[in-house]
This record gives C-alpha cells, structure tokens and sequence, in this order.
C-alpha cells in the first residue's frame, strides 16, 4: 500500500495561486503581513507584480481587494482565519457580500488546530460568521487536492467566495487524477446502510478512519464529504436521513453555526431524523499540539466511533 502524504491545506493554497496565476492574468493576490504562513509567498515569488502587502490592516485589505474587483481583477484576500472572518467581518459584510463583489476571502490557520497559538487565534466562529452572509459562498476543503480544486472553482465563480484553510498537515484522501470538485456537491466518500458520517474539512480523514473501524465491529456506515457548507448540498443529506435514519456530524468548529447547523437545518424541513455532532462544543481552545488539542475536543475517530455507537442503541 502506497504511503499516505500529509499535506497542509494552506501549501495547497498557495500552490494553487502560483499555477493558477499562470492561466488566469486577472488573479491578484492580497495578504496581510502574514505571506509566510498563508503560503501566499509562493504567488508573490512568481508574480511579484500581482501580489500587495497591506500590512497588518485587515479590513483596508478587504476594501482594495473589493476596489480591485471593480476593475475586471479576481482578487484573492489573505489572513488568518481570526482575522479575516473576524476582525474584517463588517467589510466582507457591506464592502463585499452586500454588493456581491468578485473578491475571493481565502482563511488559513482555521480551527482548534492552529494549536500552541492559543485560544485567540483558533477560530472556531468563521464558518458560522461567513454562513450569514447573503450570497457568501463558504468552502471547508478536506485535503490538498481538494483545496486545490476550490481555489480553481472559486476563481471560476463569479461572487464572493470564502475558503477555509488549514495550518495541519492532513492525510491526502483523493485522488488528483481522478477528483472533480463540484461547488455545492457533497461526495459520497464511502456507502453504508447503518448511520451517515457528514464530516467536513480534516475530520473526513477522521471520518474514514471511523468508519473502517466501526466495519470491523459490523458497524456499516456512510461517509459522506461535505466541503461547500453554503449552498449546502441538500439533496445529498435528504437520501442519507432518509435511508440510514441517523447522521453524525464531524467539523474542527463550534457546534453553533457550522456544518451541525446547516445540516439539521435541512433535516428538520425535509427529512427529520436524529443528527448528532461532533464539533468544539461551543467552548473556547487552548494552547498546545494541535494533535493533542484535537483529541483534548474530541475530534478525533475514536469520538466518531463512540457516538455511532452509542445513538445506534
């Protein structure tokens, strides 16, 4: 068996610029002093022209990549996940969603596992932030070939786009060849007639993981990978309540407002069944390994596993 890479989702990131930046002249690259860890250096170096620091301003960020869409570019706007999502929320808001500008927020260092950088910055609100936002769409992409494609598909779309990035390197669970990214389609990872596993960004590894495990104890469950969170794929969700009567969701987010909440959203209309999750349990972080960290939160299979578990009773 092939070795399993790990792969930030942030390098895919900024990977992604650079090859994109090759075919589309009209992507600008935007960041905030922080170039080195959003992996936006990597555009910079090829296209120095085409890149702007704006220093650590956020929100001025996000009104030059508003003012720069005007003029036929598509720029991409770079920060923290913190700091994006949060302390330049009022302008993606009025600056960008409200005028449903072509400005791409593209968020690393999201969630519990930004780790020894402590409570402050692991945002556990951006999903939920970016979900009010009136035709915001919101991406939580689940390896680095699927970051990949998102930021190709979100250079395609015309309107304000979100992307949620990682700073761990998580296991590469699709295959490049042949992966096909569709926005607002959830991917059945694997088929199962017992319980549903919707899980988005890391935890669908995690998800996988849980589900090999509950085979083994005759457990038969579907995975299914949800990594557009707004359009929500309903039909995907409506045929797994419908035909497993019981879903657990896996996100590296508050319970409130994430994938937990845009899924019972749906179920409670459409399909009612009983949806369970796994999530940061409306609680802050905490400083540490960010692998430690998320076993401290219980995202981690093992959680998955008990869950099923215990809900299938």
């Amino acid at each position: 068996m092939a070795e399993v890479k790990n792969i930030a989702t942030r390098e895919s990131y900024g990977n992604a610029l650079a090859e994109l930046g090759k075919v589309n002249p009209n992507v600008v690259v935007l960041d905030a002093d922080l170039a080195g860890a959003t992996k936006t250096g990597v555009f910079k170096k090829a296209f120095p022209e085409r890149f702007f620091d704006c220093g650590i301003a956020e929100a001025n960020m996000v009104g030059i990549a508003a003012g720069l869409s005007t003029t036929g570019k598509i720029p991409f706007a770079s920060s923290f996940a913190m700091f994006a999502a949060g302390r330049a929320f009022e302008q993606i808001r009025n600056t960008v969603g409200y005028p449903h500008l072509n400005v791409k927020i593209c968020a690393s260092h999201a969630g519990i596992s930004v780790g020894e950088d402590g409570a402050t910055h692991q945002c556990n609100e951006d999903l939920a932030l970016m979900r009010t936002i009136p035709g915001m769409v919101v991406i939580n992409p689940a390896d680095d070939v699927e970051a990949k494609a998102a930021i190709f598909a979100a250079a395609e779309y015309v309107g304000p786009v979100y992307v949620r990035l990682g700073r761990l390197a998580v296991p590469v669970i699709n295959d490049a060849e042949t992966y096909k990214f569709e926005m607002g389609k959830g991917i059945t990872m694997r088929e199962g007639k017992d319980v549903t596993i919707i899980a988005t960004g890391l935890m669908v590894s995690r998800a996988l993981d849980a589900a090999s495990q509950l085979a083994a104890e005759g457990i038969d469950a579907r995975v299914i990978n949800i990594h557009t969170i707004k359009p929500i794929d309903k039909e995907i969700i409506v045929k797994a309540a419908k035909e497993t009567g019981l879903i657990i969701t896996a996100e590296e987010h508050n319970v409130i407002g994430g994938l937990y909440s845009a899924v019972t959203e749906v179920t409670s209309q459409e399909a009612p069944c009983k949806v369970v999750p796994v999530a940061v349990m409306d609680t802050f972080g905490k400083s540490g390994p960010a692998k430690e960290l998320l076993d401290v939160f219980g995202l981690n299979a093992a959680n998955i596993v008990e869950k099923v578990k215990a809900n299938l009773k």
